[in-house]
């Protein structure tokens, strides 16, 4: 017996210093020593191999990659060890750690009965994978075959319920914790927190923590996350002050958890006191620790913090240029930002969909002599790739410059650049502005053939387009092709019904929504009001908005409240549109007097008209379009004198009505006509 432990510990020997280094040389070595060994080496006493789990432990450490677990699998099946009870797990393992499911699933399935470490191994293995809902298929699977799950069961398990947010299969599989006495587990305990946290319901989170008899880091993270996660900032730093009261110092992954709730508070002074904590604790040199406080101080208006704070970390990761660009944004800081974004495709860090999503604004939002600065700059750039293009094509789009969009998108192809579909989405738009249908079916074309028309965005700017330009046959069948359908490509055919007063239709598509179970939000009633207001349609726009207010529990908003002032006043029922507005809970604004004064010119109301005026001159004293509608009220009351008054009126405080614009389509060219011009202008 002595000699052959001595014959043992030989062979782990061996077969440690073999598998210590990972080259694949040293591992086929340390298999063909493992194979000579072990056959001459079974004890004639008749006891248990059990050497066999020991020294293939080192094997299973010596793997790199799938090719070598198949080495060892295949060695396994020579010796009849495929189905030993200790190394299945393992294999089983390893398979899904290299991502090979499909034959960790087939080992596991060919066991006739599976111990509770196979379990714990195809378990954990699916959740690695991102494969929770067979996880939790596995774990109900195994309770059926009476197996009772250990902690480490548990904890995976309620990491798929967390990962798929399903928050009564969460509350269920805690029951069982319970039933079995494992709630004073840290691992399970920690993980039911950060389950419930993640789900939302921090009640019950906090209930798990406050009864966990011991804490670790770990478990004051989950908590401190889900506080900070779901916007109880005061919350999380109350937690993260009783943490370190009790002894317990920060780590990196609790300082990425907390600084969020100081970026939400927009407290200077805390927040510079918590930098101080972070570099004498050395964290200031990782990126999501430096890109938290970037955003921390732009979010309390020192900018100038955050850009000292940007210019001494290494600019090789995105996020610390997209919290910079964001900071910039954020304050008003548009040319700045722009410069950043030239500055960080010099330094070839190449942006990604945050960034994009943090340049776009600012370039929609800039004034038309930003726009140019902003064109300017781009000429400049050493480097324009397509998110630089989709910045400046959205910028120009999106503040009504829809010629320019579309020059822009043309030139982007002559550079041989290929859109993406966000270029689409940008561009499509602009087609439905200008109401130019050829361009926009050129357009469709392309998206077609780059397969950009599965993309759900994507359509519903087509959709959109094909609306706007009349063409509703066309928008109705893509909307019925669409293979997946969000609220948004609701509203938009909706929309498109109601603005050409197809307000049976937009009614009837409403209610086919609420038949496929699709909710509607607020957008949605504005797009019903409308198409109602647009057909005159009293009794049906009346139903909608109580609907809206008594079961969608959607409260109206002035939107809908200049809807259905504009339903009420078109069909003619002008004090009943006043009395409406009378009831309003809050202070109408201009754009619902101005439905009212709409209503006053079409049906020559001229006492109720000038009171809507007076109303909108107290909002918008400078706004030349209610002049114009006042004094056409006039006009064809044949108050001429009071139309010169009002002309005059205009005419001193320098207000210019914005001349009116068409856009005819002629070979593949858009012409733009403006009422104060004998000229038209050649825009594509």
């Amino acid at each position: 017996m002595e000699g052959w432990n001595l014959v043992r510990l030989s062979t782990k020997t061996v077969l440690t210093k073999l598998s210590t280094n990972n080259c694949s040389i040293h591992f086929t070595s340390a298999l063909h020593f493992h194979h000579v060994s072990q056959p001459n080496i079974a004890p004639a006493t008749g006891e248990p191999n059990n050497h066999y789990p020991i020294s293939y432990t080192y094997l299973f450490q010596a793997c790199n990659d799938i090719k070598q677990l198949r080495q060892i699998h295949a060695h396994l099946l020579t010796l009849g060890l495929n189905q030993d009870i200790c190394l299945l797990p393992k294999l089983v393992s390893k398979y899904t750690i290299y991502g090979n499911m499909d034959d960790a699933r087939l080992l596991f399935d060919k066991t006739t009965k599976p111990n509770i470490f196979l379990w714990t191994a195809i378990i954990s293995g699916c959740i690695r994978n991102g494969l929770c809902e067979q996880a939790l298929a596995l774990y109900r699977q195994m309770q059926e075959q009476g197996i009772e799950p250990d902690s480490f069961i548990f904890s995976s398990v309620v990491k798929a319920c967390a990962d798929l947010s399903v928050l009564n299969e969460g509350i269920d599989v805690h029951d069982d914790i319970v039933r079995l006495g494992f709630e004073s587990d840290i691992v399970v305990s920690t993980a039911l927190v950060a389950m419930y946290a993640k789900c939302g319901v921090l009640e019950l989170a906090r209930e798990v923590f406050d009864k966990m008899s011991k804490r670790n880091l770990v478990s004051w993270s989950a908590m401190i996350a889900g506080y900070s996660q779901k916007g109880y900032a005061r919350e999380a730093l109350k937690l993260f002050n009783g943490m370190r009261m009790q002894g317990f110092e920060p780590d990196l992954v609790i300082m990425v958890s907390v600084l969020p709730a100081f970026s939400s508070l927009s407290d200077l002074q805390k927040g510079k006191c918590i930098h101080g904590y972070v570099i004498r604790s050395g964290f200031e040199s990782d990126f999501a620790v430096s890109t938290t406080l970037i955003d921390m101080y732009s979010k309390s208006g020192s900018v100038g913090f955050a850009r000292q704070l940007f210019d001494k970390m290494c600019k090789g990761n995105a996020g610390l240029w997209n919290a910079m660009i964001t900071g910039y944004t954020q304050n008003g800081y548009a040319n700045e930002a722009l410069e950043l974004f030239n500055e960080m495709q010099v330094e070839c860090v190449e942006p990604d969909l945050v960034t994009m999503v943090s340049i776009v604004p600012v370039c929609a939002n800039l004034s038309s002599m930003q726009l140019d600065s902003a064109l300017q700059l781009f000429a400049t750039m050493s480097q324009r790739n397509v998110v630089s293009w989709n910045a400046m094509i959205a910028g120009y789009a999106q503040n009504g410059h829809a010629n320019e969009a579309l020059a822009l998108f043309n030139e982007m192809q002559l550079q041989n650049l290929k859109p993406d579909s966000i270029t689409m989405v940008n561009t499509v738009p602009a087609c439905a502005f200008l109401s130019a249908l050829q361009q926009g079916k050129r357009m469709h074309g392309y998206i077609i053939r780059s397969n950009f028309d599965s993309d759900i965005v994507v359509c519903n700017s087509l959709i959109d387009m094909y609306a706007k330009c009349g063409t509703l046959e066309f928008a109705r069948q893509l909307f019925d092709n669409m293979y997946e359908r969000t609220v948004v490509s609701w509203n938009t055919m909706i929309g498109g019904y109601g603005m050409h007063g197809y307000g049976e239709d937009a009614l009837a598509l409403f209610a086919k929504m609420d038949q496929e179970g699709m909710k509607p939000d607020r957008v949605t009633f504005i797009s019903v009001l409308s198409a109602c207001s647009h057909a005159g349609l009293v009794n049906d726009g009346w139903q909608c908005f109580t609907h809206m207010v008594e079961d969608c529990s959607i409260a109206p908003t002035m939107e809908h409240y200049a809807c259905m002032v504009d339903l009420l006043g078109r069909s003619g029922l002008l004090q009943e549109a006043y009395d409406f507005i009378q009831k309003m809970p809050f202070k109408p604004n201009a754009v619902v007097w101005g439905s009212l004064l709409g209503a006053c010119k079409i049906h020559g109301n001229i006492f109720l008209g000038e009171y809507a005026m007076n109303c909108i001159l107290e909002l918008v004293p400078e706004n030349a379009s209610h002049y114009v509608l006042l004094s056409n009220i006039y006009a064809e009351a044949g108050r001429w004198d009071v139309v010169a008054k009002l002309r005059n009126i205009m005419k001193v405080k320098g207000l210019k009505k914005s001349p009116g614009c068409s856009w005819i389509e002629v070979n593949n060219k858009v012409h733009s006509f403006f009422a104060t011009e004998g000229e038209s202008e050649s825009i594509l």
